[in-house]
């Protein structure tokens, strides 16, 4: 299917993604994730995600893979426990200030350290925890730490086009934003708090608004 995102109804898919979308609903299980990670980096403390908190750290993102379709099936993480994921979380605690500022307005001059990213990610995965992580999962596990890149899953596929971890999908993300930069930037939507199911003031950063933009587009194409 030729998929012709310049069509794409932005503001039209994000009200339907948000539309249905409360503090006890599995999509916003990506909220309490990124704002977990996001309140470590905003401190200065990244490091305390591996060291007093690596646990926490791990549970945080480990709900948020399975509430998000990454512990079913035949995915390597459904034969291991949340203690699976210590060697990425401690990848995450090393990676330094620049890849937390990672997004998608900043792929023409970073496209490279976001695929050095996703391999660091992907080799936490594959040389300590046994398996090769799909692109799927890396995405996922990016978007819910860093919000640096949307998750490639079968929706956004489905409604953005073929995509794979590679400088052309990266290109391919950064243009479709700079195309339509003044929209997406004056989407204002904020991630839901843990304790009062309420709107931050944390903003979705940009690659996650293409995220449920083009998740939605595929979900229920208009």
């Amino acid at each position: 299917m030729t998929v012709d995102i310049a069509t794409v109804d932005i503001a039209g898919n994000l009200e339907k993604y948000h539309g249905g979308l409360n503090a006890q609903a599995r999509y916003a299980s990506f909220d309490y994730c990124f704002n977990y990670f996001q309140e470590a980096r905003e401190d200065g403390e990244t490091a305390r995600l591996a060291e007093g908190h690596l646990q926490l750290s791990c549970l945080q993102l480990g709900f948020y893979l399975a509430s998000w379709g990454m512990m079913r099936g035949s995915s390597g993480l459904l034969q291991r426990s949340v203690r699976g994921l210590v060697p990425v979380v401690e990848q995450i605690a090393q990676e330094p200030t620049s890849i937390w500022e990672l997004d998608a307005h900043t792929y023409a001059d970073n496209t490279d350290a976001v695929l050095a990213l996703s391999e660091r990610v992907r080799e936490a995965f594959l040389t300590h925890g046994g398996f090769w992580a799909s692109d799927t999962l890396v995405t996922k596990t990016m978007l819910g730490v860093f919000g640096c890149v949307p998750a490639f899953d079968r929706y956004f596929r489905m409604g953005f086009g073929p995509a794979m971890l590679n400088p052309k999908t990266i290109k391919k993300i950064g243009d479709f934003y700079k195309d339509n930069q003044a929209e997406i930037d004056a989407a204002q939507v904020f991630t839901l708090d843990f304790d009062t199911g309420r709107p931050t003031e944390r903003p979705y950063p940009r690659a996650k608004i293409m995220d449920a933009v083009f998740f939605q587009q595929g979900y229920s194409p208009s």
